[in-house]
């Protein structure tokens, strides 16, 4: 089930946000990762949240954040992954809003072609400059920034 998330869900988030990031991403060192879990943590509440809870176990399996129309991110829960939940967040926030547009480091290609697989495209490439890593912005739908 999709809901909106509530600030109680913040700390579950949070521990989600690190552990798929560290798995996604294993060509960025994991130092990375845990410098920005205190600012993303201090982030997160200003951003549009929802989550997939689990209806019989009240578990948070997924969310997705956005920062107006760009996706700031999808993380799902190691073990709930391939069952769908990506796809019904993104197709979610399709139906709020006319277009989306988010980044995605080049080397993470089982996230490039899921969002290929839900409709979005590369608009450009470039180098994120925190990290060194090629990245690509993808869009779905009218004219997203950039």
């Amino acid at each position: 089930m999709i809901r909106e998330a509530r600030s109680s869900d913040i700390p579950e988030i949070m521990e989600l946000w690190l552990s798929a990031n560290l798995q996604a991403h294993s060509f960025v060192p994991d130092h990375y990762w845990t410098d920005h879990y205190d600012t993303v943590k201090k982030l997160l509440p200003q951003a549009e949240l929802y989550v997939w809870e689990a209806e019989d176990s009240g578990k948070i399996l997924g969310f997705i954040g956005l920062d107006g129309t760009y996706i700031a991110g999808i993380f799902i829960l190691d073990g709930a992954r391939s069952q769908g939940i990506g796809a019904g967040l993104i197709r979610h926030v399709k139906s709020l809003k006319d277009h989306l547009s988010l980044k995605v480091y080049e080397k993470n290609q089982q996230a490039v072609a899921f969002y290929k697989r839900e409709g979005l495209q590369i608009q450009s490439e470039s180098l994120d400059s925190d990290t060194g890593e090629r990245e690509y912005c993808m869009v779905w739908g009218g004219q997203a920034p950039a």
